[in-house]
């Protein structure tokens, strides 16, 4: 499969669809969730056209894994859920057709806020 340049994600990556932005810097984009599933609902993007986590993992730079795994430290820190500054939270990819992913652009769910619940049920 390759990158989708007409996803939602690279539609707000290039502005032309706006978000309610959390945080932003050279290597993600992180975002509230229009339909918040928990008490808090943020995504967190990379700015790199990687379509899942395994694209990811196979083609991004050193620079761009630790940019997106600090990112995600960040944003919970941020929205007061990280171990530091709350009570915790859960980071959640999606990954391909049996894994639930809807938007073909790898990204992360961070839920917290609350207690997020058992993984699956």
């Amino acid at each position: 499969m390759s990158y989708d340049d007409n996803n939602i994600f690279a539609k707000i990556l290039r502005s032309e669809i706006s978000c309610k932005k959390i945080y932003e810097d050279n290597f993600v984009l992180s975002f509230y969730d229009i339909n918040p599933q928990k008490k808090i609902h943020a995504l967190i993007i990379p700015k790199g056209k990687y379509i899942d986590l395994d694209d990811f993992s196979q083609k991004a730079s050193s620079e761009e894994i630790v940019g997106l795994i600090k990112g995600i430290n960040i944003v919970a820190k941020k929205l007061g859920m990280s171990v530091d500054t709350g009570k915790g939270y859960r980071a959640l990819a999606n990954i391909s057709e049996h894994g639930g992913q809807e938007v073909p652009h790898l990204h992360f769910h961070l839920f917290g806020g609350e207690n997020v619940g058992k993984m699956v049920e």
